[in-house]
């Protein structure tokens, strides 16, 4: 059975949380390693994050749950960090208020992985909009294509950050780079579906919805300053010209959409 590491990075978070530790405590699947990387929170946040442990130890249901708290510099610091210490032979990123879509989702994304003719180095998925009351509010409006390659982000990020499975075979020498402080999701899941192919690591659709995403989030906050990193990411991996080309039509779907 492969092993799945379920990344949690939070910060005084402690309205947010619940229903994301309980959500990967309803998990069927039982080869999962729940690692939470707190940022040394001044809230009840650790509180909440041992009592789940000490709950997650008492069902016995095979989860692991590990914790981590210290202070760190920033979320994708917090990701580095969680990325060194996985153990598990994918990982996904899972933040506060953030849940899977059922109690089966795990289990279906190994058996994705387990039926496959050689590992996949990426799985990925579909992503459910909802509000503070896990009420559903809409589609993500950018759908995975059936087929993901690392040129498909030209048109934006198709696929989740949270509904993005990596091998931590690649993850090892793939981490986030810290110059981008809102879009370094979108920047590490192009340099990891980059090496995926030269390793010749197939990238899986699980065509099932993997995550129900909180509407909101620190890129939406920060939408401006996340678009212009954006724009610089895409110039570096797929040309300037290319990058400016796509914006241009970013804005007339904009404009079109109003």
């Amino acid at each position: 059975m492969i092993k799945i590491t379920v990344a949690t990075c939070t910060y005084n978070a402690a309205k947010e949380l619940p229903v994301t530790l309980e959500s990967v405590l309803q998990q069927k699947y039982c080869e999962i390693e729940h690692l939470i990387i707190d940022g040394a929170s001044k809230d009840s946040s650790l509180d909440l994050i041992q009592s789940y442990k000490c709950q997650n130890d008492e069902i016995q249901n095979g989860h692991e749950v590990k914790i981590i708290s210290e202070r760190d510099n920033g979320l994708y610091d917090a990701m580095n960090k969680a990325l060194r210490n996985a153990s598990g032979d994918y990982i996904l990123f899972l933040n506060a208020g953030d849940t899977f879509h059922s109690a089966e989702t795990l289990l279906m994304v190994a058996d994705v992985c387990e039926q496959s003719d050689s590992l996949p180095g990426i799985v990925y998925g579909h992503t459910d909009i909802v509000d503070q009351e896990r009420h559903f509010l809409r589609k993500r409006r950018l759908e995975p294509p059936a087929e993901l390659h690392w040129t498909s982000f030209k048109n934006g990020m198709l696929v989740c950050h949270q509904a993005f499975f990596a091998s931590t075979k690649l993850t090892e020498n793939c981490h986030y780079n810290l110059r981008y402080k809102f879009s370094a999701d979108f920047d590490w899941c192009i340099r990891l579906m980059k090496l995926s192919e030269e390793r010749h690591m197939p990238l899986m659709n699980s065509n099932i919805v993997v995550a129900d995403y909180l509407a909101g989030g620190m890129t939406k906050k920060n939408h401006r300053r996340s678009l212009w990193e954006r724009f610089l990411i895409m110039s570096e991996h797929y040309g300037v010209m290319s990058a400016i080309g796509h914006h241009i039509y970013f804005i007339i779907r904009l404009l079109i959409r109003r």
